[in-house]
């Protein structure tokens, strides 16, 4: 966490469901400019991780046939009432229509946080490492969220995440909990063959991508719920981090809502259920 600038972004729900929420947590995480295509994060031999530009398929897959080949049974399979759109765009050229479908959900000051380009992939990416405690800032998604991390206090006295600080996130907050978390599942399942394609070409060949954001989401939702809030101080490079080491240690993902304000990560803990059981109809969860 630091107090400049960062490459943040988070999600739909699984893509559009987590983009609401996700493009505002992560601002302050890094600082990186983001590359023209987003490149996957995979793991290395020795434990590590490396950005790996995304694979152009020999063969080209018709979105249908990309979120059915080679397929493990989902856990947690679309609701029977999903409706797919049988006439979506390939994924190369999405762009415009997933563009389309967020605007009738966000506002415009949110969408602007969105690059023009692989807006898909760059979002699948940026939930498939939102439970990682480090990610190359390649493998994130969005544009700055505007202004600095506010902070209050001394090294006498304790520094915290200022009370005003709250402020920054606020429209995105009301953004993302305004909206209907039935009609944000909706759009997502009408894309979800995209989505799926997406997931498989950043290396999850036979993973399902509604079972990993229904992870993703359980996983946030664990996030704990400091009585106040917590100490802050600097590293060696003059960023800010938690000073108790068990918060400092958690996820990208699970330190982004620890910044917020309690009554925001609360409202925003709120919705996050609300989408998981507009995704999990009929499911085991």
């Amino acid at each position: 966490m630091q107090d400049r600038k960062a490459v943040w972004p988070w999600a739909v729900a699984g893509v559009l469901v987590l983009g609401g929420a996700g493009w505002w947590l992560f601002r302050d995480e890094l600082r990186t400019a983001m590359p023209a295509a987003p490149p996957r994060a995979v793991a290395t031999a020795a434990g590590g991780e490396r950005s790996v530009p995304p694979e152009t398929p020999e063969t080209p897959q018709t979105p249908a046939a990309a979120a059915g080949a080679s397929a493990a049974p989902a856990r947690y399979p679309l609701p029977r009432d999903a409706a797919i759109d049988a006439a979506l765009p390939s994924l190369e050229d999405s762009d415009a229509r997933v563009r389309e479908d967020l605007a009738a959900l966000f506002p415009a000051p949110v969408l602007a946080l969105l690059p023009p380009d692989h807006r898909l992939q760059r979002l699948v990416t940026h939930i498939d490492n939102l439970d990682q405690a480090r990610v190359p800032a390649s493998a994130l998604a969005l544009r700055p969220l505007p202004g600095d991390l506010q902070v209050e206090g001394d090294a006498a006295s304790g520094i915290t995440v200022a009370g005003a600080n709250a402020a920054r996130y606020a429209p995105y907050v009301a953004a993302f909990t305004a909206v209907d978390a039935d009609a944000l599942a909706a759009a997502y399942m009408r894309l979800y063959p995209l989505v799926q394609q997406a997931y498989r070409e950043l290396g999850h060949p036979g993973g399902q991508f509604n079972d990993r954001v229904v992870a993703v989401i359980d996983h946030l939702l664990l996030t704990p719920e400091p009585a106040r809030p917590p100490l802050l101080e600097r590293d060696a490079r003059g960023r800010y981090r938690f000073v108790d080491p068990q918060l400092q240690a958690r996820s990208i993902g699970q330190k982004a809502l620890l910044r917020l304000e309690a009554d925001q990560a609360r409202v925003v803990k709120h919705q996050l259920r609300a989408i998981r059981r507009a995704l999990t109809r009929g499911g085991p969860g």
